[in-house]
């Protein structure tokens, strides 16, 4: 039985159909991958599976469970954790304190407990605190720890969201294009943070990408979206050689880099 099925999912924007049928199906420890020309749809289906926007159609089954138009909290709470294309982190937080928050829904101490500095509190603050870093360090951002989001390098704040969006150890992890804007030797880098990720978590993965090199070193399958709809699916080699995709990104360079 699949992680995640996605059944003749659509949607519309007013009168444009920005996603077209779309079926997907996403096994226990598998890396698809999600390519298509800017515009195609690929962010929208990614928001669409997590509660972000409710499909005009279809149907999608998370774990078991039919989550189809549940809010964003109740499909995370089930294991499913996102990155997102521009990153969502805050300068008044540091780089630890942004990784624990993902871990708040763990705490068990209650109001009194945060009023009375509990026993149970310094221990469970202290749990999340060290799995917070562990985190980190799985990413290779950990010297970042006590830094302001704002001051590192464009890949470490990278790292820093998707440790976040790993910590709770997630069944399935969705990266938005998790290699934007990077140069060829951040993209190799970031290729082998998230092989180690997936070799450590095992999690089932599912990511959009631009750049067939990223997607043909990581992926077991690949889609192709065009105008919200897929032309075209199979392995990365058969997806690279096949004249439809080729046609669909002619002239982009970024999708050989």
């Amino acid at each position: 039985m699949p992680l995640l099925e996605v059944s003749n999912m659509s949607h519309n924007f007013g009168g444009l159909r920005a996603v077209n049928e779309y079926n997907l199906a996403i096994e226990p420890g598998q890396i698809v991958g999600l390519i298509g020309p800017n515009g195609a749809g690929k962010t929208t289906v990614f928001n669409l599976i997590t509660g972000i926007y409710r499909p005009t159609e279809g149907r999608i089954v998370f774990n078991g469970q039919d989550v189809t138009g549940h809010a964003p909290n109740r499909i995370a709470s089930l294991g499913l954790a996102r990155t997102f294309q521009e990153m969502r982190l805050w300068r008044h937080m540091t780089v630890l304190e942004h990784v624990k928050m993902a871990c708040y829904s763990k705490f068990t101490y209650g109001l009194a407990g945060a009023f009375l500095q509990t026993p149970k509190r310094i221990r469970e603050e202290a749990e999340v605190e060290e799995l917070a870093f562990a985190s980190l360090k799985m990413f290779g951002v950990e010297q970042f720890a006590s830094h302001w989001p704002t001051d590192l390098p464009y890949g470490a704040a990278r790292r820093v969201e998707m440790a976040r969006a790993a910590v709770t150890k997630p069944k399935l992890l969705f990266l938005d294009e998790p290699t934007v804007g990077m140069t060829p030797e951040e993209m190799l880098a970031m290729i082998e943070v998230v092989r180690k990720m997936h070799e450590t978590l095992k999690p089932a993965v599912f990511l959009i990408e631009h750049r067939l090199k990223v997607v043909s070193e990581l992926c077991h399958r690949v889609q192709t979206l065009v105008f919200g709809q897929v032309i075209a699916e199979g392995t990365p080699e058969e997806i690279q050689n096949n004249p439809k995709v080729i046609e669909a990104y002619l002239g982009e360079e970024k999708v050989v880099a």
